[in-house]
């Protein structure tokens, strides 16, 4: 039992809602279109839980392995550096979902142009190259990585995958989408800015410092709300379009929160708060444009 909860924890399961918010947000835009497929949706969510997990699997290995996931570190223990789970487990259990991932976007995919099919390897590249690899995460360049795929990538993917056709507007929903994710990786880096600084990992709050990046932070949740209203006046029908401001007062208690906590440790809550409000938001305006 007790290495079924050290893998569940290795999985970091409360990331997935990230994953599930850009495929739901993508899907609703399809129906919204009249262009709703089952099958593409089903494939869509399987395909970004499984990068999403290989990703998180690959971060906590190549943290220990760099020397980021440390004594010093703030936040959930990892299963790599606390040595509940082997390096040797760890590297096995990325073939197996890289294989995985291969597998489930090979389904989704096939009859796509090369262009999805590059795509598709890119992404699961880019899962595995945050900390191992190219390791664009110590070079502050994570926070572009995530807004591509879990915003323009992800929701505009789905949505053509759904469609196969180009609407330029769903940029201004996507970029939405990735600015909410964005903003629940500064959490992150914010709450390990100092144990990141030793070991070297040049995240943006460590380019940025501290008081910018709860700045940059706040500037994230205002984009996102704002390209969100701007897709909801451009297509106005009724007043159910603003569904998606249910979610406003828990943007701003994050906002506020991110603002005035001066305990890094004392941060963690608010990475789970947000990355629930991500896909909360994703499913109200979704909706929202249906009623």
């Amino acid at each position: 039992m007790n290495s079924i909860k050290t893998w569940l924890s290795a999985f970091r399961l409360r990331t997935l809602p990230l994953a599930a918010a850009s495929i739901a947000l993508g899907s609703f835009l399809a129906e919204f279109d009249n262009a709703f497929q089952w099958r593409v949706t089903a494939l869509c969510f399987l395909t970004a839980m499984l990068l999403q997990i290989l990703s998180n699997l690959a971060n906590d290995y190549g943290d220990s392995v760099h020397g980021a996931d440390s004594s010093n570190r703030v936040g959930p223990e990892r299963a790599t550096q606390s040595g509940k789970i082997s390096a040797k487990s760890i590297k096995f259990a990325l073939l197996i979902f890289a294989s995985l991932c291969l597998i489930s976007g090979y389904l989704l995919i096939r009859g796509e142009s090369l262009f999805f099919h590059l795509s598709g390897l890119t992404a699961i590249a880019a899962a595995v190259g945050y900390t191992l690899g190219p390791k664009y995460g110590y070079t502050g360049l994570g926070d572009i990585f995530v807004f591509l795929f879990f915003g323009l990538i992800g929701v505009f993917g789905t949505y053509y995958l759904h469609t196969h056709q180009l609407n330029f507007q769903i940029f201004l929903p996507a970029a939405s989408c990735g600015l909410f994710c964005t903003a629940v990786l500064n959490i992150n880096n914010i709450r390990d800015l100092q144990s990141d600084k030793l070991a070297g990992k040049n995240t943006i709050p460590v380019r940025l410092g501290e008081r910018k990046a709860r700045i940059y932070h706040c500037v994230l949740l205002i984009s996102a709300l704002g390209f969100a209203l701007i897709f909801i006046l451009l297509n106005y029908k009724n007043p159910w379009q603003f569904l998606f401001l249910i979610t406003l007062p828990l943007v701003l208690k994050n906002a506020v929160g991110i603002s005035l906590q001066s305990n890094a440790a004392d941060l963690d809550p608010h990475l789970k708060q947000m990355a629930i409000t991500t896909l909360l938001f994703s499913f109200c305006f979704g909706l929202g444009i249906l009623l």
